[in-house]
């Protein structure tokens, strides 16, 4: 009964639920606007390290070597308290947004190379004989094609930046994990932060079945 009591008081969740919903909203928006900066990045990235002219390139290798080798916590508190010092002052949300967009996308640049490479050359080949125009053979021909490759690798790293989410709460934002520790600590119970897991269960779960039932879908047409 004291276990019961302790992590799992149905009076206390009950009463935690409205800011526990109103963090998990906001987790969500969070998670969405980052995930579409990242993707749209990412994508623009991968074309610049593969197509550019070879200043660009180094540039957009550096760019994803470095915000992969960077912990995301350490950029989060560079990006909110640093970077007032210069004269750019972001709220919590658009901090939280830029930090986790700026690592995802690097991720996602990777992702999306691994799918352009793996695209025969014979496509590429056979877009240039019928004369299709470098971006036309791109967006009609290689990106499709790659993009059905990479999505269980990138539903992947799209689970990954949903989780990372939780640490906005370094940064005063009211997400999820923010909310529940908030209550826990108001109500001396840690019941809230079990509902949180539930809700990013709720969540993330959906998500990592579907990364399974891509995966073997893609090997049965292998």
């Amino acid at each position: 009964m004291d276990l019961i009591s302790t992590f799992f008081n149905i009076d206390v969740l009950r009463q935690a639920a409205p800011l526990l919903l109103q963090g998990f909203w906001l987790t969500i928006l969070l998670g969405a606007t980052s995930l579409v900066i990242s993707l749209t990045l990412g994508l623009l990235l991968v074309l610049v390290r593969l197509y550019a002219p070879h200043p660009l390139r180094w540039l957009a290798i550096a760019y994803i070597d470095v915000f992969r080798a960077l912990p995301l916590l350490v950029l989060l508190i560079l990006v909110y308290y640093a970077l007032p010092f210069v004269g750019i002052k972001l709220t919590s949300f658009w901090a939280a947004t830029a930090a986790l967009s700026l690592v995802a996308s690097a991720y996602m640049a990777e992702t999306f190379r691994a799918g352009i490479e793996a695209v025969p050359k014979g496509q590429f080949e056979a877009a240039q004989t019928l004369g299709f125009s470098w971006p036309r053979m791109m967006s009609d021909v290689v990106l499709p094609q790659a993009m059905r490759l990479v999505v269980p690798p990138t539903t992947g790293v799209s689970i990954g930046l949903i989780k990372d989410t939780a640490l906005a709460s370094v940064v005063a934002m009211p997400d999820l994990l923010k909310q529940a520790t908030q209550t826990q600590a108001f109500y001396a119970n840690p019941s809230p932060l079990v509902g949180a897991a539930l809700l990013y269960l709720a969540l993330l779960l959906p998500m990592v079945r579907l990364v399974s039932v891509l995966e073997n879908r893609q090997k049965r047409k292998r």
